[in-house]
C-alpha cells in the first residue's frame, strides 16, 4: 500500500509533462490474457509482487470477476516507466473481453489515445478481436499488437520455427486487414503494425517474458534462443533476459501518441463545437490554462464516497472546490475531490491537468457521456455502442418495504453501466432490466442481491424484438378527436444504406442541428435531394420526414407530430416493441386555424393513428436479434456441433480445418441460444470453445411470428391478437 501511495505521488508530479504521458487501453478477445498482462506491467512498476503477477489479477478486484475468472469492469491504473533515461507516466485501462461487456470497452476507448491489442498465439484473430479493433479505430485510438501465449505454441502444439513464423504472419496480416477496414483514410497505411519497426511484441504474459525487434537487438537474443528456452520450459531465464513490462511499455512509449499529438486529430472526431473558440483551441492543444473540458466515461458507485465520475480531461484543469457545469443541465456542481484510480484504490490529487484520466467526486448529475466544463460547452459526440440490449428480465422486490430501495438501486445500476436499460413501472411494481446477454443480466441481478442487499425475484430471460415495415405502406388519414384536424402519413422501409449508417452510429439525432451536413450525408447514401432536406426527427433507427409544402400552421404543430412519432417508434402496433428501419413521411395535413383546436389531445392521437395504420398496410414484421457463433472443437465432434447449431435455427456460414481442430462460424437467433453452454459441453465432452457477438436484427420467419407476437402481448397484458389494419383505417 505504501509503495502505491509513493507511486501515486510520483504520478501527480508527471501530470503536467504532456509529452511524457501515454493513455492506453489493454483490449482483446475474452481469455487472450489482458488482465494477466496488466498484472505483469504492475509488477514491473513495483506495485504488486512478481510472484503474484498473472495470478493475483489485481485489476479484477470485483468479487464476481474473481469467482468467474473474467474481467467485467474496465479498471484504471497509473504506472511509471523509465525509457532512455526519462520517466513516462502510463495511464492504463484494463477492459473486458466478453461480448456482453463491450459497452465498457467503447467508453474506455473515448478516454485513451492508444490500445495494446492482445491476441492469443494459438487462437489467433477472433470475433471479439475484430470488435475491439473497430471500437478503437472508430475513436481514432492507435493500436499496437502483443501476440501472447507463445509458450503454448511451442509446448502444447509442438510447432517448429517455420510454423511459428507462419502463425505470427497470419495474425499480423489479420490485424492489418482490420486496421485497413476500420481506419479513416489518413491512418489506413500509417497505423499498419510491423515486426521490423517494433509495433509488434511476442511473448507470454503469464511467464513474464516478451520480445520485440528492438528488445532482441538491445538484449542480444535471437528467435532461436527464445524457441529453445521455451522448449526446455526455461521461462524464468527468459523473463530475466527480456521482461514483459520492458518490451510492452517500450513499445507503448515509442509507438503510441502523447495527448498533445493525439488530441489534434481526435478532438475534431469526438467534439463538433467551434474548434477556433476558446474551448476548442484548449482541447486541440491539450492546454491546461484554457477552459476545463472533461468527458465522463464511467460512473462508479463507491459505498463510502458515493458517486465517482471517471473521465478524460481534454482541456483546462480540474481541482477541488471548482464550480462546473454539466452540459445539458442548468445546474452548477462543485468538485469535492479529484484524484486517480490505482486499481481498486483511489488517491486524491490537488489538480488534474489536461491530458490525464481523472476520478471526480461531487458530480452527482453526471452520466457516462456527459461533458463537464467551467462554462457552457457543446457536448461531446454520443458514445455509439457496437452492441445493444437484446435480453430482458423482469425483477420485483420480494418485500414491499424494499420497493423504494429497489428503484434507487436500479437508478444507480443504470448509471454505473449505461449498457443496462432499466424500465420502471411504478403502478405494477414490475421493473424490466435489458442487457447485452445472459451473463450481463446474471451479474447485474447478482449485484442487486449481494452488493446492494435488495432481495428480488426475477422472471425467465425474455428476448428483445424489433418491429419493422417490409413494403411501402398507404398514406392513412388520422383524424383528431374533434374532427377539425387531419394528418396523412406514409411508412416505407428505410433505405439499406441509411439504415447501415444509423446502425454504425454515423447518423445520430444530434445531426439534426446541422441540417445541411445531414442532407449531404443522406444524398451521398442515395436519398433524394428534397427528402434529405426535410428530415425533422430521428428516433433510434427510424426517420421522420416532412414531405409537405405550404401547409398553414404546420410549424406550430410540428413539435406535437414529432412527439407522436417518438411514441409510435417506442411502441409498435404488433407487440409494443421498439420499431427499427422505418421511414415515416408526413405527406399532407389539414389543420384548424385556431390553435386551441389543435393542442396535444387532438394532434397526438391523430398522428399516432395515421402512423400505426400505415405500418399495418406495409407488411409489418418482427426482427429478431442474431449472434455470430464461433465454435472451435476437435474434428471428431463436427457432426455434433453442426447438429447443435442447426437445431437452434442456426445457419453455418464458414468452416475451417486446422490440424485436427475445426472452427465453425454460424449465425444463430438469440432466442435459441438459451441453454447452449451446457448442451455444447455435453455434445463435445467439454472440448469445445466458443464465443458470440451480436450481428444485428433480421426478420423472424413468418411461420413463427404469430406465436411470438402472442407471447409478447400476453406478457405485456395486451389482447393476444394484434390490431388489424381496419382498426386504424376506420377511426
Amino acid at each position: 500500500m505504501a509503495k502505491r501511495e509513493e507511486i501515486a505521488r510520483r504520478v501527480s508530479s508527471l501530470m503536467d509533462e504532456k509529452e511524457m504521458i501515454r493513455n492506453i487501453g489493454i483490449v482483446a478477445h475474452i481469455d487472450h490474457g489482458k488482465t494477466t498482462l496488466t498484472d505483469t506491467l504492475l509488477a514491473g512498476a513495483g506495485m504488486i509482487s512478481e510472484e503474484l503477477a498473472g495470478k493475483q489479477l489485481f485489476m479484477d478486484y470485483d468479487e464476481q470477476e474473481q469467482s468467474r475468472g473474467i474481467t467485467i469492469n474496465a479498471a484504471n491504473v497509473s504506472i511509471l516507466h523509465e525509457f532512455n533515461g526519462k520517466n513516462y507516466l502510463i495511464n492504463i485501462i484494463d477492459t473486458p473481453g466478453h461480448v456482453d461487456f463491450g459497452g465498457d470497452v467503447t467508453r474506455a476507448m473515448r478516454a485513451v489515445d492508444g490500445a495494446v491489442v492482445v491476441v492469443d498465439a494459438v487462437e489467433g484473430v477472433m470475433p471479439q478481436t475484430e470488435t475491439v479493433f473497430r471500437q478503437a479505430l472508430k475513436e481514432k485510438v492507435k493500436p499496437v499488437l502483443f501476440i501472447n501465449k507463445v509458450d503454448r505454441l511451442i509446448n502444447e502444439l509442438k510447432v517448429d520455427m517455420d510454423q511459428m513464423q507462419q502463425r505470427f504472419s497470419k495474425i499480423i496480416k489479420g490485424c492489418n486487414d482490420l486496421i485497413k477496414k476500420f481506419s479513416s483514410e489518413e491512418f489506413r497505411d500509417k497505423w499498419q503494425i510491423r515486426v521490423d519497426d517494433g509495433s509488434v511484441v511476442f511473448g507470454s504474459a503469464y511467464y513474464h517474458w516478451a520480445i520485440s525487434i528492438q528488445a532482441m537487438k538491445k538484449k542480444g537474443i535471437t528467435f532461436k534462443e527464445i524457441y529453445e528456452h521455451c522448449s526446455k520450459y526455461e521461462h524464468k531465464e527468459l523473463a530475466k533476459k527480456s521482461p514483459v513490462h520492458e518490451a510492452i511499455l517500450d513499445m507503448v512509449v515509442r509507438h503510441l501518441p502523447n495527448p498533445i499529438v493525439a488530441q489534434k486529430y481526435r478532438i475534431p472526431t469526438i467534439w463538433k463545437g467551434d474548434l477556433d473558440g476558446e474551448i476548442g483551441r484548449a482541447m486541440l492543444n491539450c492546454d491546461e490554462n484554457g477552459p476545463l473540458s472533461l468527458m465522463i466515461t464511467k460512473i462508479i458507485i463507491d459505498p463510502h464516497a458515493g458517486e465517482v465520475a471517471v473521465g478524460r480531461v481534454y482541456g483546462g484543469k480540474l481541482f477541488r472546490g471548482q464550480e462546473v457545469f454539466i452540459a445539458g443541465t442548468p445546474y452548477k456542481e462543485r468538485v469535492q475531490r479529484a484524484g486517480i484510480y490505482m486499481g481498486p484504490e483511489r488517491y486524491n490529487i490537488d489538480k488534474i491537468p489536461a491530458g490525464n484520466i481523472s476520478a471526480v467526486i461531487g458530480l452527482d448529475r453526471a452520466l457516462a457521456g456527459s461533458a463537464v466544463s467551467d462554462r457552457n460547452m457543446v457536448p461531446f459526440e454520443r458514445l455509439a455502442h457496437i452492441s445493444e440490449p437484446v435480453i430482458t428480465v423482469a425483477v420485483e422486490a420480494k418485500h414491499m418495504k424494499d420497493l423504494p430501495r429497489l428503484v434507487e438501486v436500479l437508478r444507480d445500476i443504470s448509471k454505473e453501466d449505461p449498457s443496462i436499460q432499466v424500465e420502471i413501472n411504478q403502478e405494477t411494481g414490475e421493473h424490466l432490466i435489458s442487457g447485452m446477454g445472459e451473463l450481463h443480466l446474471e451479474i447485474t441481478v447478482y449485484r442487486i442481491i449481494h452488493d446492494k442487499k435488495v432481495e428480488i425475484t426475477t422472471s425467465e430471460p425474455i428476448v428483445v424484438y424489433r418491429e419493422t415495415a417490409n413494403s411501402v405502406g398507404e398514406p392513412v388519414e388520422g383524424k383528431s378527436p374533434n374532427r377539425h384536424n387531419r394528418f396523412y402519413l406514409r411508412v416505407d422501409p428505410l433505405d439499406e444504406n441509411v439504415a447501415r449508417e444509423i446502425a454504425e452510429g454515423r447518423i445520430v439525432e444530434r445531426d439534426l442541428k446541422d441540417k445541411k451536413t445531414l442532407a449531404r450525408k443522406l444524398q451521398d447514401l442515395g436519398m433524394s435531394k428534397f427528402a434529405s432536406k426535410n428530415v425533422v426527427a430521428i428516433h433510434g433507427h427510424n426517420l421522420l420526414l416532412d414531405m409537405t409544402k405550404g401547409i398553414q400552421y404546420l410549424n406550430e404543430t410540428m413539435e406535437l407530430i414529432i412527439e407522436s412519432f417518438h411514441e409510435v417508434m417506442s411502441k409498435g402496433p404488433l407487440a409494443d416493441e421498439d420499431c427499427r428501419n422505418i421511414k415515416v413521411s408526413l405527406v399532407d395535413a389539414k389543420l384548424h386555424e385556431d390553435s386551441i383546436h389543435r393542442g396535444p389531445a387532438q394532434v397526438i392521437p391523430a398522428v399516432k393513428n395515421s402512423i400505426y395504420g400505415s405500418i399495418m398496410t406495409a407488411e409489418p414484421g418482427l426482427l429478431e436479434p442474431k449472434q455470430r457463433l464461433t465454435i472451435n472443437a476437435p474434428l471428431d465432434y463436427l457432426g455434433s456441433v453442426s447438429r447443435e447449431v442447426q437445431q437452434r435455427r442456426g445457419i453455418i456460414e464458414d468452416m475451417k480445418q486446422e490440424g485436427d481442430m475445426m472452427t465453425v462460424v454460424a449465425k444463430v437467433p438469440v432466442a435459441e441460444m438459451f441453454g447452449f453452454s451446457s448442451a455444447i459441453r455435453s455434445d463435445t465432452e467439454g472440448r469445445a470453445l466458443w464465443s458470440t457477438e451480436l450481428v444485428g436484427f433480421e426478420l423472424l420467419p413468418k411461420d413463427l411470428e404469430p406465436e411470438v407476437i402472442r407471447g409478447i402481448r400476453e406478457r405485456k397484458g395486451l389482447k393476444p391478437e394484434p390490431p388489424r389494419p381496419e382498426h386504424y383505417l376506420s377511426q
